[in-house]
Parts: structure tokens; C-alpha cells; sequence
């Protein structure tokens, strides 16, 4: 399982955002014994530095009895009170306003969060102070799926994108609990496969758009190389989504991360690659195209737990290598083998 503190650096790669030193230095000071506390850190220090840099805003559209005119008029309600004989008009104009939808979510995330007995009595009073910091300016808006939807739409940018992403993470570690409770529980992420193989995709394709200069970075669907009796028939194909894949004129590197607890399966008393990713693999790399004098590669890639593995080999014509990455191992060395990886 990923230490603590190495997922603050796996969520700010898989969020698209270099970690900030000013974190970097007060999480390495920080003693974390749950996700829950490394998530609730760092939202708290987030939403200081929104309060120093100043309360998001954003345009909102009052309707008031006003003695000039400003924005639209609206003709109904000032016609029936016959408002233009005293000087004045119904007006619906637009106000910038710190009642914003993102701050919203930030407070009722922090409120939730400071009634959280899972967290250090430290902790919950840290967020409360906040909390009354920010009550008189922003109305709460509780956590939860629609809250979030509402949020994204905003496509709130830079630091809010990421304390968006951080009270996600937040919603989807939450246990259901008695509405009369009032406590908040939360699970360990860390134990939702599905979840961590997101994470972990999107952390290595972000490493590598932020960390090196050498390859294009991105995401490709890849076509088949198939022919058919009617284009309806083809589009029966499944979809060849890569991972990450790296590219530039001399080499393409198709790379699919696997988060998995072991990169081989027992099979009739032997150790086996898992043949389903293998394939998958294999498939990718027969059917995509390359540039004259282009070597095309491809990596499976899975985080290391029960062993390490790394063996290679030439498939189809195509060098091969399967390869896990201790994510328990020092920060530094992390990624210094992922840029060993494609060196």
C-alpha cells in the first residue's frame, strides 16, 4: 500500500499540478497515520492561501428596486408600481459576489470535515477556525455528488481545480452513516482498485508531461487495422485507448499502467504474466502506425507489492518490457525511475 505521504505527490501529478513547495514543506513536517488526514491538510492549507489571495468571486444577477437605471429593465414589475413616475425601475443586472459556488463546497467540505472524530482533535479545531473565517462571507453548500457537478461546470481553474479534485477524493472516501450522527465517516481509498488504477494512470501520464522534454505526451485511440464487409460492422470494434503514450520522431512508446497487487498469477504451480494485459498489449502495438524510421515500444507498468519485477522482451517484432515501481520508496527515487523508464 502507497504511503501517506508519497499520495500527496501521486494526487498533485494525477491532478496536473507540480506540488507546491510551501505544501511540500509543511506535509514533510506532518506526521499522517490516515488519507483522510493528508486530504483534510491539505484542502485546510489550500483554502488559507485562496483567503489570502482573496475570496473567489464571481458574477451573480440581483434583481432590486434601484432610483437609476442599471443592467435590463424589467418593464412588468415596474409598470404594475408604476415606479417610472417616482424615478425609479425593477432592474436584473450583474454583481460580482464571494457567494460562490466553489466556495460554497470548500466551507460545507471544511464543516463536514471538522466533525470528523477519525481526525486529531488539532486538526478539527484548525478547521473550524477557518470555517469562522469564512461563514460570513459564503453560504455552505453541502458535499455531495450534485454539489460537485454544479462546481466542475464553473471550471474553476489553477488552485480551486485542485481543491476540487481534493473534496472528490473527499466524497468518495465517505461511508454512509445515520443522518442524526453527524460524525462523518470515511474509508481508505488506498483499497479501492478501481479508483487507484485511475489515480495511477493519470499520475504516470502527468509525470511525464511535466517531468521531461523528450517525448510528446498523451493519450490515442488507436485505429484497427481491419477490413469489413460494411462500416457498421467495423464500428462493432472495441475502442484501443492507450494510457500514456510517448512520442517522438525516433521512438513511440506505448505505455499501460496496471494497478494490481502482483504483475504474475499462479498457473499450475508456476508464476504467469497476466495474459489479458499482455494481449492487450500486444494488440496495441500490431495495430498502431509509425513514421519511417520510428521504433515502436511498448511498457506494462505496475506499482510493486508483493515483488519487483522487470523482464523484457521482442513481441510481434516490438521490444517489450514489463517493469513494476516501488511506490513505498523515497519520493526522489520514484521518479528517477520513471524517467530511467523511457531513458
Amino acid at each position: 500500500m502507497i504511503p501517506i505521504q508519497n499520495l500527496y505527490y501521486l494526487l498533485c501529478y494525477a491532478w496536473n499540478r507540480l506540488p507546491e513547495q510551501e505544501e511540500l514543506r509543511a506535509i514533510s513536517g506532518k506526521a499522517f497515520h490516515r488519507p483522510l488526514e493528508l486530504l483534510s491538510y491539505v484542502l485546510l492549507t489550500g483554502t488559507r492561501r485562496l483567503l489570502r489571495q482573496g475570496l473567489p468571486v464571481t458574477y451573480t444577477e440581483q434583481t432590486a428596486e434601484l432610483p437609476e437605471l442599471r443592467g435590463r429593465v424589467l418593464l412588468s414589475p415596474t409598470l404594475s408600481r408604476d415606479l417610472l413616475r417616482r424615478g425609479r425601475a425593477v432592474c436584473t443586472f450583474d454583481e460580482l459576489d464571494t457567494n460562490t459556488p466553489l466556495g460554497g463546497l470548500l466551507l460545507g467540505t471544511l464543516q463536514q470535515l471538522s466533525r470528523a472524530r477519525s481526525l486529531s482533535a488539532t486538526l478539527r479545531q484548525e478547521l473550524r477556525a477557518v470555517v469562522r473565517r469564512w461563514a460570513a462571507a459564503v453560504e455552505p453548500l453541502a458535499l455531495s455528488a450534485t454539489t460537485l457537478r454544479l462546481v466542475r461546470r464553473q471550471r474553476p481553474g489553477g488552485l480551486g481545480d485542485f481543491l476540487l479534485n481534493v473534496c472528490e477524493l473527499i466524497h468518495l472516501s465517505a461511508l454512509p452513516t445515520p443522518e442524526t450522527e453527524g460524525t462523518g465517516r470515511f474509508r481508505d481509498f488506498r483499497r479501492d482498485e478501481r479508483l487507484m488504477a485511475q489515480l495511477f494512470e493519470q499520475f504516470v501520464r502527468n509525470f511525464y508531461r511535466l517531468e521531461q522534454r523528450q517525448f510528446r505526451v498523451l493519450s490515442e485511440t488507436i485505429q484497427w487495422q481491419a477490413a469489413a464487409a460494411t462500416d457498421a460492422d467495423l464500428e462493432l470494434l472495441p475502442a484501443m485507448i492507450t494510457d500514456t503514450t510517448l512520442e517522438n520522431p525516433a521512438r513511440k512508446i506505448i505505455l499501460d499502467t496496471k494497478y494490481y497487487a502482483a504483475a504474475l498469477r499462479l498457473r499450475y504451480d508456476q508464476q504467469k504474466l497476466l495474459a489479458p494485459h499482455l494481449y492487450q498489449l500486444y494488440a496495441y502495438l500490431q495495430n498502431q502506425p509509425i513514421l519511417p524510421g520510428q521504433q515502436l515500444e511498448g511498457i506494462l507498468l505496475y506499482p510493486a507489492a508483493t515483488h519487483s519485477l522487470d523482464v523484457r522482451y521482442t513481441l510481434g517484432g516490438h521490444p517489450v518490457r514489463i517493469v513494476t515501481l516501488n511506490l513505498a520508496q523515497h519520493w526522489e527515487q520514484i521518479a528517477a525511475d520513471l524517467l530511467a523508464l523511457v531513458q
